[in-house]
C-alpha cells in the first residue's frame, strides 16, 4: 500500500499526520538512517524520534537524502521529536530546540513534544540522566506549565509547526489545557493491548488531542514468547482470519481504539509489514479478545522519578 492511500488524522490546529508512524527508539549506529530511508520508500510520511534517542542526525540525514533525490518534499513528511527533561528550565527550551534542528539539518520540525512532565537538573547537554554521589537521578521541580510557555514561543519563532506532550496523565493534561495559549495537538503514551489506555484516549478525544502509541507491540521477545497478545493462539487465529500477522492485528486494534501507533523496527520486512494495516477491519469479537489482555501493566515505569511531584503514573490514568 502506497503512502498516498494511508489515512491521515487532522489536528486541532489544522495540520494533519499519517495515521501510522515509524518509531526509532534504540535504533542507532546507522540502523536508524537505513530504517528511515526504507520507510520513506515504502510510503511512511511520519517519523518519530527524540533528543534522548540520540539519532536525530540519522533521521535528518535520511530525510534530507530523500528530499535531494526528489522522492519527497520537506512538507510531505511529518517529523516529531521531543524536549528531554534536563532542558525544562524555560531559558533552555529554545536552545534545546535549535540544537535539535542542528542535529536534523532542518529549519523546523513538525511537532515538538515535552517528553515527560517531570524535570532533571541540568549538568550539560549530554548528561541526560544526571546522577548524584549516591548514583540517584537528580530531579528538579520545574513546573511543566513554565516549560510549556517556553515551547509556545517556539511556534511563534517558526522552529516547530506544532507542540504537544508525552506521558501526561489526565490531571496534568487537564491542568495544561486550563493554562495554555496553544493547545497540545498530541499526547504520546505507552499503549498496547496490556495497557489499552481507553480512559486517557477518551479524555484526549474529548479535548481534540491526538494520541500516539509508543511500544505498540509490547517489545516482543520470541525466546520468551512475550507479550502474550503477540504469541497467543487466539490472536494468531484472528491473524489467520485476515491473512495478517499478530503484530498487524495489534496495530490495527490500536488504530481502531483511537491511536496512531509508532512501531519501531530496523528490519525492512517488518517496516513494510507494519505499514500494511489499512486493508482490513477487526470485528466486535476480535476487539473483545484483544481487550481481554488489558492488565494495566506498564513496560516503561521510570521508577527513579516516582517521588517527584510531576511523576505521571501515580494515578489510574
Amino acid at each position: 500500500m502506497s503512502g498516498s492511500k494511508i489515512p491521515y488524522v487532522k489536528h486541532n490546529n489544522g495540520t494533519q499526520i499519517q495515521s501510522i508512524g515509524l518509531g526509532t527508539y534504540t535504533s542507532l549506529g546507522g540502523d536508524c538512517e537505513k530504517a528511515t530511508l526504507h520507510a520513506i520508500d515504502v510510503g511512511y510520511r511520519h517519523i518519530d524520534t527524540a533528543y534522548f534517542y540520540e539519532n536525530e542526525g540519522e533521521v535528518g540525514a535520511a530525510v534530507n537524502q530523500k528530499i535531494k533525490e526528489g522522492v519527497i518534499k520537506r512538507e510531505d513528511i511529518h517529523i516529531t521529536t521531543k524536549l528531554w527533561s534536563h532542558f525544562h528550565e524555560p531559558e533552555r527550551v529554545e536552545y534545546a530546540c535549535r540544537k535539535t534542528l542542528q542535529n536534523f539539518g532542518l529549519d523546523y520540525v513538525d511537532l515538538y513534544l515535552m517528553h515527560w512532565p517531570y524535570s532533571y537538573v541540568y549538568r550539560g547537554d549530554n548528561e541526560m540522566m544526571p546522577t548524584d554521589a549516591k548514583g540517584e537521578v537528580e530531579m528538579s521541580d520545574v513546573d511543566y506549565l513554565d516549560t510549556w510557555r517556553a515551547m509556545e514561543k517556539l511556534v511563534e519563532l517558526g522552529l516547530t509547526k506544532s507542540i504537544g506532550v508525552s506521558n501526561f496523565n489526565s490531571e496534568q493534561l487537564t491542568r495544561l489545557l486550563a493554562n495554555c495559549k496553544i493547545k497540545p495537538i498530541h499526547n504520546q503514551i505507552e499503549c498496547h493491548p496490556a495497557l489499552n489506555q481507553k480512559n486517557l484516549i477518551a479524555l484526549c478525544k474529548k479535548n481534540d488531542i491526538v494520541v500516539t502509541a509508543y511500544c505498540p507491540l509490547g517489545r516482543p521477545n520470541p525466546a520468551e514468547k512475550t507479550p502474550n497478545y503477540i504469541y497467543d493462539a487466539k490472536v494468531q487465529a484472528i491473524g489467520d482470519k485476515y491473512k495478517k500477522s499478530t503484530a498487524q492485528v495489534v496495530l490495527r486494534y490500536l488504530i481502531e481504539i483511537g491511536t496512531i501507533p509508532l512501531p519501531k523496527s530496523s528490519n525492512p520486512k517488518r517496516i513494510e509489514e507494519n505499514f500494511k494495516v489499512f486493508d482490513f477491519k477487526l470485528d466486535a469479537e476480535d476487539h473483545a479478545i484483544l481487550d481481554s489482555y488489558n492488565t494495566g501493566e506498564r513496560l516503561i515505569r521510570m521508577v527513579h522519578a516516582i517521588k517527584n511531584k510531576n511523576y505521571p503514573f501515580s494515578i489510574e490514568f
